[in-house]
């Protein structure tokens, strides 16, 4: 079977350059440059493989330990298939009333639906009756009938949820409904790690959660992180710009990510609320730069659906987040911000702005 481009993308996802941080003494020795002790786990969680890199830390061992809890309690509340979960438990109350929540949970849910009320229900987490329909990244993917598509779409829509928050409760209007944080919730989990190791005194470590990734800090001896731009349209490794930045979140969601081939035809995993079919944007990617994970990873689906037009102008009304967008056809167009630390260096893309 041949596939498309994209196929073969890890895509605009990011390769991150770490380079040797020298040290600042007069003595002859110290003009040898010393490199930074680095400590790697890698963990198999969120139905992705997460590593977390920690740079100068001696505690780096139940550091890591108290990581991988941490996203076994976001996994054991917001996983939309483990039967155990809040979240599941709460799809499974659709239709009966308000059902109680942990404040994560809740919190999530409460700035998913803030999102779908900015974005008109591009962005929309009761997308989950679609998700489970078109089975996309999973052994039972398939192109539904339209006449499946049609039933589940009845069944979806943000303004169908009420919110307790008193309570912390949350009320899905109609049995079948279903609400999926996946838009959502792996950038949770990494503003959570975040957080964590900042709590720990760490000043710089490197968090990966298959694409979602938060540079906490700087790199050792204060300089900025260099990342990578993959090129959407070749093998791991072969870039189209670079970026450097400090103390930053980039997620990307493309079409690369997850998809299904049916009759020569491809189909990827990001769904239109309104249609019930892959969101059709001429996007092959859109990465999101900003300070928290949790708005990155929704800003990232949001821009997606809402395609160049519309996605550069959501996000310039967002402060302190900047996009780059690339199109099927090369195209890269950026908001305003990305200029001053985003170099293009590959010459077969054409780059400019969408003012």
């Amino acid at each position: 079977m041949k596939l498309p481009p994209w196929a073969y993308i890890v895509a605009v996802a990011l390769s991150i350059a770490m380079l040797a941080v020298g040290c600042d003494s007069q003595s002859s020795d110290s003009k040898q440059a010393q490199q930074p002790t680095i400590q790697s786990k890698s963990y198999f969680i969120f139905d992705t493989m997460v590593t977390v890199k920690l740079y100068d830390d001696p505690a780096y061992e139940q550091h890591f330990e108290h990581i991988l809890n941490i996203m076994k309690d976001i996994e054991s509340k917001m996983s939309r298939t483990l039967e155990t979960s809040e979240l599941y438990k709460l799809n499974a109350h659709a239709g009966k009333g308000p059902y109680q929540v942990s404040d994560e949970t809740f919190i999530v849910i409460e700035k998913a639906l803030d999102y779908a009320k900015k974005t008109n229900g591009r962005f929309d987490p009761t997308i989950g009756p679609l998700v489970s329909l078109w089975g996309i990244g999973t052994e039972q993917a398939r192109v539904p009938a339209q006449a499946e598509i049609d039933e589940a779409l009845k069944l979806v829509g943000y303004d169908k949820v009420a919110l307790d928050t008193a309570k912390k409760t949350v009320a899905l209007a109609k049995p079948g409904m279903e609400l999926d944080l996946g838009g959502i919730g792996k950038g949770y989990a990494a503003d959570a790690i975040a957080d964590y190791v900042r709590e720990q005194g760490v000043k710089s470590a490197i968090i990966d959660l298959g694409g979602n990734i938060y540079a906490v800090g700087a790199k050792p001896g204060g300089l900025d992180w260099t990342i990578g731009v993959q090129d959407p349209n070749e093998t791991r490794g072969n870039q189209i710009g670079m970026m450097k930045i400090k103390d930053r979140t980039i997620v990307t969601s493309g079409v690369y990510e997850r998809y299904l081939e049916h009759n020569g035809q491809y189909y990827h995993h990001i769904l239109d609320p309104k249609t019930g079919y892959p969101a059709k944007s001429n996007l092959n990617s859109v990465t999101i730069v900003t300070d928290r994970s949790t708005d990155a990873d929704a800003l990232s689906t949001s821009a997606f659906a809402l395609g160049v037009e519309e996605g550069i102008a959501f996000i310039e009304a967002k402060p302190n987040a900047e996009a780059i967008f690339i199109t099927e056809d090369k195209q890269v167009y950026t908001t305003s911000g990305i200029p001053s630390f985003f170099t293009l260096t590959d010459d077969q893309y054409k780059y400019e702005f969408k003012k």
